[in-house]
């Protein structure tokens, strides 16, 4: 059988025209040397980084409560973003001003969960440059604490995310705050992969993963987040792929791919490249942003060689280099942005967005991965970083699938 297979393979190699075999190669050398150029340059600032995290305690959605949330101490809450007191009746239900975040509001566990992410991402991404055990067993811990350990645990779900004072207990809208659980995921699949986590760790965590993505496409929250029009619909895709590739349900992965295909990229994209309904909003750029930054997380995660996202194209010749294409020149020079400003952290953007990072490899562009090297790699601004949940170069170029 092996012989068989063997010849097989030689014979088809034979058929492949010499041209097509160099492209292939030169191709394949390009993405190579782009994807060694992003981790050339991140290489010691990630370590030193980590080192830092070694001696960071995990702290959970046990650490802090609020009044205001409806559930338990194991619980996440979150309260959204752009809702405020009203002053007229400071008791009374809270009054929308969109694009302007209230800085009153219960962030902690949302921010415990950013941390986490970013903890066990750099961690994860050390232990891959180095080798050293130290770095994984470190992250290790903070997954343990996040989803195993009874005291500390999360509840796997999202029932109190982005709730509303005097509207709503929590929203399906909340589900994208568990976009920052996309490079946990990611982390998790490759200690458990290289068999850096003890299997009955590996198989507690999976559960918990498990548990929670069957939530968000069960439960009429995430059911209406995934049915979302707009960037939530996009982010709800990557959070769900993510998880469905960590505990290996292929049947959520196809889920996302078709929706990819039939339902995202078709009905949020307009013939030129842009996304609309992020053009309406009142921070328009940094939204054009976010979308295509999720866009491409979503083809990074999902696709295959049989089945690449980044060559897809609609019938009517919508594409994520399309899409790419559009927003390059003004992430290469602001100033020529045709809309109007956003009302919030206009200065702070653009930063090292990943979508200029994927496609980069995805296209083997080099123009777009200098644009990346050449932005800002670690934003200190709490609205940028909670906007940037892909950022961490590592732990998808070291995975094999450049």
């Amino acid at each position: 059988m092996i012989k068989s297979s063997v010849c097989w393979l030689i014979a088809l190699f034979l058929l492949i025209p010499g041209p097509l075999l160099a492209e292939t190669s030169s191709a394949g050398k390009a993405v190579g040397n782009l994807s060694k150029l992003v981790l050339d340059n991140i290489q010691n600032e990630t370590i030193a980084h980590a080192k830092e995290f070694l001696g960071a305690k995990p702290v959970t959605v046990t650490a802090t409560s609020c009044k205001r949330s409806a559930g338990g101490v194991h619980d996440f809450y979150s309260e959204g973003d752009y809702w405020w007191p009203d002053p007229a009746k400071p008791d009374g239900p809270y009054l929308q001003k969109d694009g302007q975040s209230n800085p009153d509001n219960f962030s902690d566990h949302r921010l415990a969960m950013i941390r986490l992410s970013e903890i066990t991402a750099t961690l994860t991404s050390a232990w891959l440059l180095t080798g050293d055990k130290k770095y994984a067993a470190k992250a290790l811990e903070h997954l343990k604490a996040w989803f195993v350990d009874p005291a500390t645990r999360m509840n796997p779900n999202l029932l109190y995310a982005q709730a509303i004072w005097g509207r709503f207990t929590g929203r399906g809208i909340g589900l994208i705050d568990a976009y920052h659980l996309v490079e946990v995921a990611q982390s998790a699949k490759l200690l458990m992969e290289a068999k850096a986590v003890p299997e009955a760790d590996a198989e507690k965590i999976k559960v918990w993963f498990t548990q929670f993505l069957n939530w968000m496409t069960t439960h009429q929250y995430g059911i209406d987040e995934m049915n979302a029009k707009n960037n939530h619909g996009t982010c709800w895709v990557a959070t769900a792929a993510s998880m469905a590739t960590l505990v290996g349900d292929e049947k959520v992965r196809q889920m996302c791919v078709d929706r990819f295909k039939t339902i995202l990229l078709p009905s949020q994209m307009a013939d030129d490249g842009s996304f609309p309904l992020e053009l309406k909003r009142t921070k328009p750029y940094g939204y054009s942003l976010f979308n295509i930054d999720a866009f491409c997380n979503v083809a990074r995660i999902l696709s295959t060689p049989a089945d690449n996202l980044w060559t897809f194209t609609t019938p009517d010749g919508k594409s994520l280099k399309k899409g790419m294409e559009y927003i390059f020149p003004y992430i290469r020079d602001k100033a020529t942005w045709p809309f109007a400003k956003d009302i919030y952290i206009w200065e702070e953007w653009p930063v090292r967005h990943s979508s200029l990072l994927f496609a980069g490899i995805a296209y083997a562009n080099e123009a777009w991965i200098q644009t990346f090297l050449s932005l800002p790699a670690n934003p200190t601004h709490p609205e940028v970083i909670r906007n940037l949940p892909v950022r961490h170069p590592v732990i998808w170029l070291k995975e094999g699938k450049e």
